[in-house]
């Protein structure tokens, strides 16, 4: 596929990091990813990495283990910035700490490792506000005597299907009402990326060494994003064994119907854009099994992909997101018989959800 094609129109070299602190303090890099297990036996429903040009010399990281049986690790915290230039010699790395992203290849491949400690507990106490662990305010719960083990793991990601860009720099802006660059930018001012990739790493956990095959979501991207105004949102992606794939974002509609609801549909090696006219926004609180599928409208019709909720992990109250609850999870999708395991994360107001435990 032609390498325009592949970076969503994006010059390859944007897939690198920011060289220096940028001069905008307000300007953001994160990357991030939702790694599964191919078997579903565990998860990494959001490793990611934010950096802010006001506190460029501590970056935030947030790990999130989930496993089949319920347990969740999870570790948020600002640490010392690592240098962005990697031994390509170019500025491939973004790390913080004992986690690093590094770009191997611009949009075809990247290593992400990580050689830490989390703090050890259960979706169910998550649920329940017993387990919070988040990096900025004081907005810790239920952490004292919690047991606190090491572990560590690295994986290379390859990526197996185009780039899904939201392009919102200055340029691409003009012509918007106010409703549309509102919710620009809580997409971010500035550029977007997102890959469905294949990946095989090593996890170390409680002594144990597991080899393992995965697949999941990487996003990129540097942007300035303003969040005063978000108020929830739901988004999903996978990809399948046979190498079809799909991903959207989507907020709650306003009272006048309007909305940001852009995803698409990628099959026999073309990406086709579509909207969501399905959409399982968060209501029901619970810790596997929530109904979450799905439907796409694209030129290829409708497209129905059924799911259900696994390696769950919730952030009640969550400070990132305006204090709505958040759910970051795995899911067990099925479209047209085929199965896999991708990811969801969604977001609502308390008052709007119900805890089923």
């Amino acid at each position: 596929m032609a390498d325009q094609l592949w970076t969503g129109g994006l010059d390859p070299q944007i897939d690198y990091m920011f060289p220096t602190r940028p001069t905008d303090p307000e300007m953001r890099e994160s990357a991030s990813i939702w790694l599964f297990e191919e078997n579903g036996r565990f998860g990494f429903p959001r490793i990611g990495i934010e950096a802010q040009g006001a506190v460029w010399d501590t970056h935030r990281f947030d790990c999130n283990f989930a496993f089949e049986d319920g347990r969740v690790l999870r570790e948020s915290v600002r640490a010392p910035t690592r240098a962005p230039i990697g031994p390509d010699g170019k500025p491939s790395v973004l790390g913080a700490g004992g986690l690093a992203f590094r770009c191997i290849e611009p949009f075809r491949r990247w290593m992400v490792s990580y050689d830490g400690a989390a703090y050890d507990g259960t979706v169910e106490e998550q649920i329940r506000s017993e387990f919070a662990v988040y990096a900025d305010g004081d907005r810790s719960k239920g952490l004292a005597g919690r047991a606190r083990p090491p572990v560590s793991f690295e994986v290379e990601l390859e990526m197996v299907t185009p780039a899904w860009v939201a392009d919102y720099r200055e340029d691409k802006l003009a012509g918007m009402s106010e409703k549309e660059r509102v919710d620009a930018g809580l997409m971010g001012f500035g550029w977007r990326i997102e890959h469905l990739f294949r990946g095989q790493g090593v996890l170390k956990l409680d002594g144990e060494t597991r080899e393992f095959k995965a697949l999941g979501s990487r996003i990129h991207r540097q942007s300035v994003r303003p969040m005063g105004e978000f108020r929830g949102h739901c988004w999903q992606s996978a990809v399948f064994p046979d190498g079809r794939a799909f991903g959207y974002i989507a907020y709650p509609p306003r009272a006048d119907g309007s909305t940001y609801n852009e995803g698409y549909v990628y099959q026999d090696g073309k990406m086709y854009p579509a909207r969501a006219t399905k959409i399982p926004f968060l209501r029901d609180i619970m810790p596997s099994g929530d109904d979450v599928s799905l439907e796409l409208e694209s030129e290829l019709g409708v497209t129905r992909i059924e799911g259900a909720t696994t390696l769950a992990t919730f952030h009640m109250g969550n400070p990132g997101t305006n204090s709505l609850n958040n759910q970051q999870s795995g899911v067990r999708y099925t479209w047209d018989g085929q199965t896999t395991y991708g990811m969801i994360e969604r977001s609502s107001p308390a008052e709007l959800t119900k805890i089923i435990l």
